[in-house]
């Protein structure tokens, strides 16, 4: 577990005991968060300065969060919970550690493609997991779609990053919503009679073995690619946005998002901050940290990611993630893809 002071995120384990105020002052809101700590500690200084609201964090995996809600139950401090990955917010509402929030403000900022259908969590940036490929070697022209990464012309080209990470596990379990279990298998298959080395543990590897020439082709999540871009902007590598002809799905999208906690101690209060962080200005910046793309789509995206092209993205709700997450892991399993 990640704890890290600040003076506005000071944090203690006492700290985290509920906050008695009067009725003049703010309430003391706790955030449970698995997004990595530089990444949100901005925001919270940010909107602790416009609103004289102070956050305390918690810093952790999102599978230890959201074990620790479930322990704690009414007597939790927590009121929101901040992850990466649609398919755990949708286990977060699934085991009902979150409540649904009615707000005519986060319904005009976020997509309803980004958003639980029920309300329950919030996408607050995008994350696009697409093809990077090695511009010196590879002919832009020969790309086309995901599943076309597993015909022969790949043969020994491709590189990928585990199954046993949530992003993966997610892509596939949006495909089988698109096309089907026995498609999707078909998909599987090939790219692992395509593979050039086996699976790595993260998408830098994987560009890292592009880039060495043990591939020329992979899939990962473009922050990964605009941070290699940004320590090398002569790097040989560009991204490739598949799916894109009539009648294709458009590229996979992701979230990291957010929702209140089932038994939150200020859940007017958490809606404030849910909602700002939906807006022009904390958009902006929770997406440029990570180089992500703003959830809201009324929100100027970073220049470096904006230089990487437009793309459509694939417009079924990301909750389906979460939905066929079990059943995509028992085929990538069944394939052998490990």
């Amino acid at each position: 577990m990640r704890l890290f002071p600040r003076r506005t995120l000071c944090l203690t384990l006492l700290a985290l005991a509920p906050t008695f105020v009067s009725a003049a002052e703010p309430p003391t809101l706790v955030v449970y968060s698995a997004r990595a700590q530089q990444l949100i500690e901005p925001l919270f200084a940010r909107y602790t300065a416009e609103t004289g609201v102070e956050i305390k964090v918690l810093s952790d995996s999102e599978g230890a969060l959201m074990q620790r809600l479930q322990a704690e139950g009414k007597a939790s401090p927590a009121d929101l919970l901040i992850t990466v990955d649609a398919g755990n917010l949708w286990q977060a509402a699934e085991r009902n550690l979150l409540q649904a929030t009615d707000s005519t403000v986060l319904a005009e900022h976020i997509p309803a493609h980004l958003r639980d259908p029920d309300n329950r969590w919030f996408g607050l940036s995008v994350r696009a997991r697409t093809l990077v490929y090695a511009s010196d070697r590879v002919d832009a022209d020969t790309l086309s779609t995901y599943e076309a990464l597993g015909d022969d012309a790949w043969k020994g080209r491709l590189c990928l990053r585990t199954s046993q990470k949530v992003y993966n596990q997610s892509l596939v379990a949006m495909m089988m919503a698109q096309q089907g279990r026995e498609a999707t298998e078909a998909t599987l298959r090939g790219w692992i009679d395509n593979l050039a080395a086996t699976p790595f543990a993260n998408d830098t590897q994987v560009m890292e073995a592009i880039l060495a020439g043990q591939c020329d082709v992979g899939i990962v999540n473009t922050y990964y690619f605009g941070r290699l871009q940004s320590e090398n902007p002569d790097l040989p590598l560009k991204l490739f946005f598949p799916n894109q002809g009539d009648g294709e799905r458009g590229v996979h999208v992701n979230v990291s998002g957010a929702g209140i906690t089932r038994h939150a101690p200020h859940p007017e209060a958490a809606q404030a901050l849910l909602e700002w962080l939906s807006a022009d200005e904390a958009q902006a910046l929770f997406a440029s940290v990570n180089q992500e793309y703003p959830a809201n789509p009324d929100v100027p995206m970073d220049p470096q990611v904006a230089a990487w092209g437009d793309f459509r993205q694939d417009l079924i709700n990301v909750s389906e993630a979460g939905r066929r997450q079990v059943d995509a892991v028992k085929l990538m399993d069944r394939v052998g893809y490990r």
